[in-house]
């Protein structure tokens, strides 16, 4: 046994979301990517009401293996040595314990250091709050994951985050967008075990055909900063609202109704008051009649 090696404490096995660590404390790269991914997920809040399950989540984590669990709980309970090890997990009835170490490649340290997406959604799945995603408790993986690019990130979005999302969690859609560049956006689809570039379409959309929905580039403000973000659409280009854009939108419809029931009342004030005028001029007119008549 290494001197330097980390014991890590027993884990029960499988672990649950209740047992797992589900937040590391740190941001994310800046206020945009934040309100970014707050975008894209608000926006489909009000598209899965509608549905009978579903999940829709960002910025938490997501597990997959239990060598990731391995090291995030020995990482999360012990200072770790300048260079991360692999544990080696050794059997005890139903626990494991950490006893050996050994170094690994970047793109395993990668695979072990996984987190979890900026965004990301999965259908099929009862409706729930999470505190993370444990795949083997749910019994499947996201079906469409979203990465905001930074500069620190950009390299393993690209890179070794998606050949964890193509080999490891088989995740059927995969895109990226950076909220500073939009220019660097893409899609990809899983296609026989690799992923396959997705196209933009003649409304400059890519579609995610798990969620039958589209993404497309919207100039605009959102929170108070105008920039252009990535946004959910249906496919014939109609962007899903956010909930400050339904509550506009239902305070508009309100002010209407609020107008026409107004307008409805004054017309109905002036109705009485013709009818008023028309019973005081008949009245007069039959005043006259009668006084005319008793002259003659």
């Amino acid at each position: 046994m290494l001197e330097n090696t980390p014991t890590a404490p027993y884990i029960p096995l499988p672990p649950t979301q209740a047992q797992l660590p589900y937040d590391d404390g740190k941001h994310m790269e800046s206020q945009r990517h934040r309100l970014q991914m707050d975008l894209l997920i608000d926006v489909l809040m009000p598209w899965l009401q509608k549905r009978d399950d579903g999940f829709v989540g960002g910025n938490m984590y997501v597990y997959y293996s239990m060598a990731q669990v391995r090291h995030k709980m020995a990482v999360a309970t012990t200072e770790m040595p300048s260079r991360p090890l692999l544990p080696y997990a050794k059997p005890e009835k139903e626990h494991v314990q950490i006893d050996k170490a050994v170094h690994l490649s970047d793109p395993m340290m990668h695979s072990l250091n996984f987190k979890g997406p900026d965004f990301f959604a999965v259908l099929g799945v009862p409706k729930g709050e999470r505190r993370s995603w444990v795949v083997w408790e749910e019994g499947k993986a996201p079906d469409v994951v979203i990465e905001l690019l930074s500069e620190d990130t950009a390299s393993i979005d690209k890179s070794e985050k998606k050949l964890i999302y193509q080999n490891q969690l088989r995740v059927t859609e995969y895109f990226w967008f950076d909220p500073f560049n939009p220019d660097d956006w893409a899609g990809f689809s899983l296609s026989s075990g690799f992923y396959q570039p997705l196209v933009l379409n003649e409304d400059n959309q890519l579609i995610s055909s798990c969620l039958r929905l589209a993404l497309q580039l919207w100039e605009g403000n959102y929170k108070g900063i105008h920039a252009t973000w990535l946004r959910w659409a249906t496919l014939q280009g109609e962007l899903l609202p956010t909930t400050d854009e339904i509550a506009y939108r239902e305070g508009q419809r309100a002010e209407k109704e609020r107008q026409r029931a107004d307008q409805e009342q004054q017309r109905a004030e002036q109705e009485r008051q013709r009818a008023e005028q028309i019973e005081s001029l008949l009245l007069q007119t039959a005043r006259n009649l009668l006084q005319r008549f008793h002259k003659e």
